[in-house]
């Protein structure tokens, strides 16, 4: 086995995300109030100013820029959506469903064209992604993924691959074959969510780090600091919103960990099949996901992390040694060849969870206050899509982005605790168990089944 690496690698690969910028100082008039440095409050702001620039947009953040998920993410740029749509035709109808996928595979080529036009360095390439099938449970969800696309209207959506036409973009150990798509690209998280707040300070935001948000109120936020008054407040916490009052139960944070080995060689990665930058995983389960950086490291992460007691969330959460473990494994399980290789870095962070999978974004016109999120772990595109959403609910836009089935979508809560933590790791326990069955049975797995049928997870 390769040597351990160091304790202080719990810093994210993409770099630590340190404050800055100063406080707030003092109360403060604002057009917009943006609670959240991450993407979704960056990205929103970046399209109320493209739009409006002379509106007075103060962003504040608890910590620092890309603190959350936005700097700690495994840099998938997907149109992922968390739940089926088949789930989400129930909920409102196919036509809406198949708008809804649109607009997300639009959105990659948006954030793609964006970071482009802009010129932010962030290590962006569009080179899709690839779900392996590695045993015969997993190939059986390679033609369901079609037929399912196929039936919403959606044909090449993912396109079947055989063993050999997989193994030429990643060569990785046991694969029976694979589904592509070409609507993903991969991104360093860090530089992005950096790049788009200094983006946005140079169109005019004001950006306060170190500035804790106590309460939301309508038309106003509290901090310790100060209160920043405003038309329109916009909630953009993800995985940190069951801190604010009254938001306990809207979501739960759930960690995915992540690791990343040491720069590897061309010649190596070629060994690899890992010639270019498609984001890959397989079709187990318990969720993981993998892609290469510029710099030849392979980054890959993974979900398993216990759910935390009243939803807490702590750095002491960003590392678990046995679920660490667990993914390099897991890694190693795809290329055997890669034992002798250091792993550098672990981390991780929470992402939101709402009671039923589903994302949302919206806006209370009674009180000026929206929100967008949670995204399930898939919001490095997704919130792309609610800040232009945002903007137009904001500027009285009409778009047919506002009339899709994520806007004004209101999630059940959670339950109260301890039902909660039951829940929750009962189920993270049952989709580890689905791909144990899976892989002794080799047909798709019961357990796993009846959680889709439930959350609607996919």
């Amino acid at each position: 086995m390769p040597p351990a690496a160091p304790a202080s690698t719990a810093i994210p690969v993409w770099g630590a995300p340190t404050p800055t910028r100063s406080p707030l100082t003092g109360d403060r008039q604002a057009d917009v109030v943006i609670v959240g440095a991450g993407y979704t409050g960056l990205w929103t702001a970046y399209y109320l100013l493209q739009e409006e620039p002379s509106l007075n947009i103060v962003i504040l953040d608890r910590e620092s820029v890309g603190f959350g998920a936005s700097g700690r993410n495994g840099g998938w740029c997907s149109a992922i959506f968390p739940i089926s749509l088949e789930h989400v035709a129930k909920a409102t109808s196919r036509s809406s469903a198949t708008r809804l996928q649109q607009a997300m595979n639009d959105t990659v080529t948006e954030v793609a064209r964006v970071v482009g036009a802009e010129d932010i360095d962030c290590d962006l390439a569009h080179d899709g992604f690839i779900a392996l099938a590695r045993n015969r449970a997993q190939l059986a969800r390679v033609d369901a993924h079609r037929a399912a696309a196929d039936a919403f209207g959606l044909p090449g959506q993912w396109r079947v691959l055989s063993r050999d036409e997989a193994a030429k973009l990643v060569d990785a150990d046991r694969v029976l074959g694979a589904t592509f798509t070409e609507h993903c690209a991969v991104v360093h998280p860090g530089k992005l969510v950096r790049g788009l707040a200094d983006l946005v300070e140079r169109r005019g935001a004001q950006i306060h780090e170190n500035t804790p948000v106590q309460f939301i109120g309508a038309g106003y936020v509290d901090t310790p600091h100060g209160r920043v008054r405003a038309p329109h407040v916009v909630r953009a916490t993800e995985g940190y919103t069951p801190s604010l009052p009254g938001q306990r139960r809207s979501l739960v944070p759930l960690y995915s960990l992540v690791l990343a080995t040491e720069p590897l060689p061309p010649s190596r990665l070629t060994e690899l099949g890992l010639r270019h930058r498609t984001a890959f995983n397989d079709l187990r389960n318990l969720r993981v996901y993998g892609q290469v950086t510029a710099d030849g490291r392979i980054v890959f992460g993974g979900r398993g992390a216990p759910y935390h007691f009243n939803s807490a969330v702590s750095p002491t959460f960003d590392t678990h040694r046995r679920i660490h473990q667990r993914i390099h494994q897991t890694l190693l399980s795809f290329f055997p060849s890669l034992s002798d290789v250091r792993i550098t870095h672990r981390w991780g962070g929470p992402l939101g969870v709402p009671r039923d999978w589903h994302p949302s974004v919206g806006l209370d016109r009674s009180t000026g206050n929206a929100w967008a999120g949670p995204y399930v772990g898939d919001g490095v595109a997704t919130s792309n899509l609610a800040a232009r959403i945002l903007r137009n609910l904001i500027l009285q836009r009409d778009e047919p982005l506002n009339d899709l089935p994520i806007v004004n979508h209101r999630s059940p809560l959670w339950e109260p605790e301890p039902l909660r933590w039951l829940g929750v790791n009962a189920g993270l326990v049952a989709a580890g168990l689905g791909d144990i069955e899976e892989r002794l049975t080799g047909r798709p797995s019961r357990i796993s089944g009846a959680l889709e049928r439930l959350t609607g997870a996919h």
